[in-house]
């Protein structure tokens, strides 16, 4: 079975193509089966190529990542690989912030939320000037 041992890892980037590659050899040949450990596979983006060697995700999300087995089998036995995938992601508005105008006197709310992995930390900043916040990013 190729990759070789029993684990591995991938790492990929949020919105890229996850291609995974499972090569077993055996008579009768083997049938490739692939699985996500405690989840599904998703089912709109998910694609085999090359007899299911080839397990291919289109427009991979964090929620791609986590453990991913590849399963060869046939009538004498069967061999598996897991390989652990982790998707990374620069950083991406959840919520951008929006322009505010104001009148002097008038409070107003600005909302900034954004999501990466890693985690990026949010500053605040007026007129390039940072602001000291008593809120948790």
């Amino acid at each position: 079975l190729t990759p070789t041992g029993s684990t591995s890892t991938k790492v990929e980037l949020r919105g890229n193509v996850l291609l995974l590659e499972c090569i077993a050899a055996g008579l009768p040949t083997p049938v490739i089966r692939w699985i996500k450990e405690g989840g599904e596979l998703p089912a709109n983006r998910t694609f085999f190529e090359n007899f299911k060697k080839t397990l291919k995700i289109i427009d991979v999300s964090e929620a791609d990542s986590g453990n991913y087995k590849c399963i060869a089998r046939n009538t004498l036995g069967s061999v598996h690989h897991v390989i652990s995938v982790t998707v990374k992601a620069a950083p991406y508005w959840i919520t951008a912030p929006r322009n505010l105008v104001l009148s002097p006197g008038e409070d107003g709310t600005l909302i900034c939320r954004a999501n990466g992995n890693p985690k990026p930390s949010i500053s605040w900043l007026a007129n390039g000037v940072p602001i000291a916040s008593k809120i948790p990013n």
